[in-house]
């Protein structure tokens, strides 16, 4: 087993990029990518690449290998990428006690990329090509029992907003202006819900595609492009000021992502005090990224501060046109 891991001292080389559209449907060169080394003695070794834009046509670019038994990633790389070619210092340690400097360049043509580790121990060349995840939930139907909230067809499930959110190409629902709020009320429940982020490049932080579902109108599971970023509260996934997802399990902007979430209600005895917490499971992408995390109290900028038996679903306006299809819940109750 070569079990690799790496400290990188990064010379970031900035080419002059090509132009980037403004909020493209999608991009040729964002997004996983997947390959393998040529050299022999790596060739069964996994090697990854997330691509994540950077405004003015550049890329940030995170390349990763597995170990051979597939229990950890490594980032090797971090540089800017011009979708074109990139060149990058970097300092290897393959764990043995070998290692030392060594360079990463790459070029690609939106479809393929062909690079190389340079160095006394590096492993040598690979390629790489885009590939796009397709979630195992993602157009999952309602059950029998299901309360279909979006099908596509109308609006009719939700209370009006100070300005309409809109039915768009494909049946998905964009953010209007105003949080848009069920007019169902749900006790225990299963929530489906697809959402895609916009491509805003330029962009840092909270105003990269920000939105959120506040499940019982209370607390908010983050919606953003949080795409090959560490994991926060704050990031996509997070339950905001509450918990951290597990892992990053975040797609691209502009592709399609799926939420499953299942919710427990907090409990409350005769007299109005709350005797047990609620639960949350949250699946990105069917990955599960908080499992049965209990939840202390709501979570800001929802329908109240105060905890309730049943509560609405709540999808937020964030300045920002996320898009969202395929709404429905199962009641658990």
């Amino acid at each position: 087993m070569r079990h690799l891991t790496i400290g990188l001292a990064l010379t970031m080389i900035l080419v002059a990029g090509l132009a980037m559209a403004q909020q493209v449907a999608t991009d040729p060169v964002q997004g996983n990518w997947k390959g393998q080394f040529t050299d022999r003695a790596w060739k069964d070794v996994p090697l990854s690449a997330k691509i994540v834009g950077d405004g003015k046509g550049l890329y940030r670019v995170f390349v990763e290998i597995t170990d051979r038994d597939g229990k950890s990633a490594t980032t090797l790389a971090r540089g800017a990428f011009d979708g074109k070619k990139f060149s990058i210092d970097c300092e290897l340690d393959l764990g043995t006690g070998r290692g030392g400097a060594c360079k990463l360049t790459a070029k690609g043509d939106g479809v393929h990329i062909a690079g190389k580790f340079k160095g006394k121990t590096a492993p040598g060349a690979f390629t790489l090509e885009h590939i796009f995840i397709q979630p195992e939930s993602m157009g999952a139907k309602p059950p029998s029992n299901g309360i279909v909230l979006l099908d596509g067809k109308n609006l009719d499930a939700w209370q009006p907003t100070e300005k309409p959110w809109t039915l768009v190409e494909g049946g998905a629902m964009q953010v209007g202006k105003g949080n848009i709020v069920s007019k169902p009320e749900f006790g225990d429940h299963k929530l489906h819900l697809e959402f895609r982020t916009p491509l805003m490049a330029d962009k840092r932080g909270q105003a990269r595609g920000n939105s959120g579902v506040y499940v019982f109108g209370r607390y908010e599971v983050q919606v953003l492009d949080s795409f090959g970023l560490p994991t926060a509260d704050n990031e996509c996934g997070g339950i905001y000021k509450k918990a951290v997802p597990k892992t990053n399990a975040c797609l691209p902007p502009t592709e399609w992502q799926t939420y499953d979430i299942t919710f427990h209600a907090p409990r409350f005895d005769a007299a109005g005090a709350k005797v047990k917490n609620a639960i949350i499971k949250v699946e990105l992408n069917g990955i599960v990224i908080h499992d049965n995390v209990e939840l202390d109290g709501t979570t800001p900028g929802g329908v109240s501060g105060t905890e309730a038996p049943k509560g609405v679903l709540l999808l937020q306006d964030h300045h920002n046109a996320v898009q969202y299809r395929n709404i429905w819940i199962e009641p658990l109750d």
